[in-house]
């Protein structure tokens, strides 16, 4: 619960911080107002770290320029013609933006951009209330001598907001969304950013309003999602864009996991299952690789792993459900919604690859693999390999101990094989025991397709027994060659 005193006392500590009194001093200096926004100052009184100081100002862009450059290391132009200026002040990035005052035509996402002259408007035309905040740190009605001070703006009720932990819009929703539509995934991110609840009426409106994000920019709503995958609990802003059907603008593969049952065939369901297999691929992402950044591609194979069990679900005699094939079903699915979205390509050949090899360890769970089993599916993970194993391990749902403690064990046995067979063969860098030279030399052959054919031939050797030294390579190698005619 927000503690009003000590919000305050980290209000005070962020206004006297050395990039915000820089900042402030110069704006003081110069006659204009400046203020701390948006979140730094929500962040700040919910005791949270504050990242990417944003300020608003009275001053024009090329004001703001000129007031900048005295106190900073490099400065550039953001975006000109909307009044945001970019400028490094001590070591730190800062943004610096005119009031505004915008006006949208509710076909596309691009404002009639006006300056407005009161930050009081600025704030009010901004998408949460508890984002409607501002710390004044500058006034041209404190005199020079006196003793900067701050003052919390706040004409929405942001503050009654945070302590409430409730997200609404400063103006009616249905203006707020019909302005702009994106603002609809903004609060599907923040209600999983900060736990807080969404105001009845705003998600009302974001289910009225779903289609209009149509208008926004595939890249657009992927940098959102992005930022949804990257909280603490991206499962609790997955139920807000599914509960409110915004999600079957962009990714309604997801939607669709679930599933109608039949009342005489019995099966998970596969939309709770997913989410649950997200958060804890989550919590082993944490306890396995402690402090580093969120692992996004991970995140989002967590929750498609499974998109393909829509199509590919088969009601059998006897009350069993099967789902063959889903693996590969799924992985073309997600490659191509990803694609549609926008996102890179490493992104996408990750997300599909962890989606297609998702299944193969319950292969090894139900019987022992060979080396060359192992092998096999550590060439095929690639560098993937990691994150096929916490993806592997969270897949593990089942309310059955016994059958979830068996398939841990048989993955805690498969990760030591791979580690002693990665110290005995140099797993990380599985090539065959030749190269392509040395393939031509012995087969007294040119570059070409054969020479490709030799290289896959001696890299299925390798997979299947090892090691096996350069000499005895070679001959494996003359004799296929001799049997091929």
């Amino acid at each position: 619960m927000l503690n009003m005193a000590e919000g305050l006392a980290r209000l005070r500590a962020l206004a006297e911080g050395p990039v915000v009194s820089a900042v402030a001093d110069a704006f003081q200096t110069a006659g204009f107002e400046l203020a701390v926004v948006g979140g730094p100052v929500r962040d700040a009184l919910l005791g949270r770290d504050v990242h990417d100081l944003d300020f608003t100002t009275n001053a024009s862009p090329d004001e703001i320029l000129k007031i900048v450059t005295p106190i900073s290391t490099a400065q550039w132009d953001i975006g000109r013609a909307f009044g945001t200026i970019g400028a490094r002040v001590r070591g730190e990035q800062v943004e610096i933006t005119t009031y505004r005052a915008d006006s949208y035509d509710g076909v596309t996402r691009k404002p009639t951009v006006e300056f407005g002259d009161t930050i009081d408007g600025d704030l009010v035309r901004r998408d949460f209330r508890v984002n409607a905040m501002a710390l004044q740190v500058a006034s041209p009605a404190q005199q020079p001598e006196q003793e900067r001070t701050f003052k919390l703006v706040d004409p929405t009720g942001g503050v009654e907001d945070l302590v409430a932990g409730i997200l609404r819009t400063p103006t009616d929703p249905n203006v707020s969304f019909g302005d702009d539509p994106l603002r609809m995934l903004r609060a599907a991110r923040f209600s999983a950013q900060l736990g807080f609840e969404i105001a009845d009426d705003t998600r009302d409106a974001i289910t009225r309003l779903r289609e209009t994000l149509k208008i926004v920019s595939p890249e657009r709503i992927q940098g959102e999602l992005v930022r949804l995958m990257q909280t603490d609990d991206p499962v609790r802003g997955i139920r807000v864009l599914v509960d409110t059907g915004l999600i079957d603008e962009f990714m309604p593969e997801v939607s669709a996991l679930r599933l109608e049952v039949d009342e005489h065939h019995h099966h998970k369901d596969v939309y709770e299952h997913s989410l649950t297999v997200l958060q804890q691929a989550i919590e082993l992402e944490h306890s396995r690789h402690p402090g580093e950044a969120p692992d996004v591609p991970l995140r989002i194979a967590a929750l498609l792993h499974d998109i393909g069990k829509p199509r590919t679900r088969k009601l059998e005699d006897g009350g069993a459900v099967t789902f063959h094939h889903h693996d590969v079903v799924g992985s073309r699915m997600a490659r191509k919604r990803l694609q549609a979205l926008r996102f890179d390509g490493e992104t996408t050949d990750a997300v599909a690859t962890l989606i297609e090899l998702h299944l193969r360890f319950f292969g090894y769970a139900e019987g022992a693999w060979t080396d060359a089993a192992v092998r096999r599916y550590v060439r095929d993970a690639g560098d993937l390999l990691e994150r096929l194993h916490i993806l592997t391990r969270a897949d593990v749902t089942t309310r059955n101990r016994r059958k979830a403690s068996r398939l841990s064990s048989a993955y805690d046995d498969i990760e030591k094989r791979i580690a002693d067979l990665r110290e005995q063969e140099e797993l990380d860098s599985m090539r065959p025991e030749l190269d392509g030279n040395r393939i031509q030399e012995v087969l007294g052959i040119k570059p070409g397709r054969e020479v490709g054919e030799a290289y896959k031939f001696l890299l299925d050797l390798r997979l299947d027994e090892g090691v096996i030294g350069p000499d005895a390579a070679e001959q494996r190698l003359r004799d296929w060659w001799a049997a091929r005619g």
